[in-house]
């Protein structure tokens, strides 16, 4: 427990025997309760779950895998928690566990992501490129600024998990993107925190050629019907400009494709919840 406020730990891991026992040994003594979630591993890292809640699934993707970890801390935690992410592949330092959920912790946000600012001296060239193009386009598709899009180490409350429509979330590499984007559009509030980032040796399991693609054109759908929703959910008069400057862009100039960005920002910024609030 911290501060008051139980802690559970999600380690989403498939083929992670070689790294999996290190970040269970950093997780910090103030987590109450932590879930590895072994998505179809062939190297048995299930069997180094130690005392860890232990999912087994079959190969399902790390979108499936971290929702199972939440839905599992729903059945198991009795009382309001924050549910982290951390991969079994030890690239999140445990260190940055306080100050990732302190913005949920003094009711700042309903989720905090990392935001790996020292990643430009450590993330491979073609990493790089790849994140910047996904954050230009997760920043459209969520209507705020989004500068780190593919850090999974995050923060959520409770109080979004248990509304949260399991059967329409991501089930893939792509999930931080749709988690973010849905976010966005129900109001949750979103915090980013600075965090290491950690690259000794570990491989990506992403193949970019595949993934950027696929990804992009989800954020771009994504985007799209977001703010049909948010129309018939939220009106305001700044969705109604978004569709205007929208409209006209493909047809007249555009340049008023910035306009709709920044109507589209407003409205956002109408429909974020009160991060102390109760229920949703």
């Amino acid at each position: 427990m911290y501060q008051g406020m139980r802690i559970g730990v999600v380690i989403p891991a498939r083929n992670e025997a070689k790294h999996l026992p290190g970040v269970l040994s950093g997780i910090p003594s103030f987590v109450d309760k932590v879930v590895v979630v072994d998505d179809g591993s062939t190297d048995g890292t299930g069997d180094l779950a130690r005392d860890a809640e232990l999912v087994r699934l079959e190969g399902e993707g790390v979108g499936s895998a971290i929702d199972h970890g939440h839905r599992h801390l729903l059945e198991i935690m009795d009382t309001e928690f924050i549910s982290v992410v951390m991969a079994g592949d030890g690239q999140m330092d445990p260190e940055d566990m306080e100050s990732l959920i302190a913005p949920i912790i003094n009711q700042q946000a309903h989720h905090s992501k990392g935001e790996r600012l020292d990643r430009a001296g450590k993330m491979p060239l073609y990493r790089r490129i790849g994140t910047l193009l996904l954050s230009i386009l997760t920043t459209l598709a969520c209507g705020q600024t989004i500068r780190d899009p593919q850090c999974g180490y995050t923060a959520t409350s409770s109080k979004v998990l248990k509304s949260w429509n399991w059967e329409r979330s991501w089930k893939g590499y792509g999930y931080p993107n749709w988690w973010l984007m849905a976010l966005s559009e129900k109001g949750w509030r979103i915090a980013h925190v600075p965090v290491k980032a950690i690259y000794e040796g570990q491989k990506s399991g992403i193949r970019v050629s595949t993934f950027l693609p696929k990804v992009a054109i989800m954020l771009l759908i994504g985007l799209h019907t977001r703010i049909i929703r948010n129309t018939l959910n939220n009106p305001s008069i700044p969705i109604v400009i978004t569709w205007v400057t929208y409209i006209s862009a493909w047809i007249y100039n555009p340049l008023l494709f910035v306009v709709t960005h920044l109507s589209d920002r407003i409205h956002v910024s109408y429909i974020l919840r009160d991060a102390n609030e109760n229920s949703r």
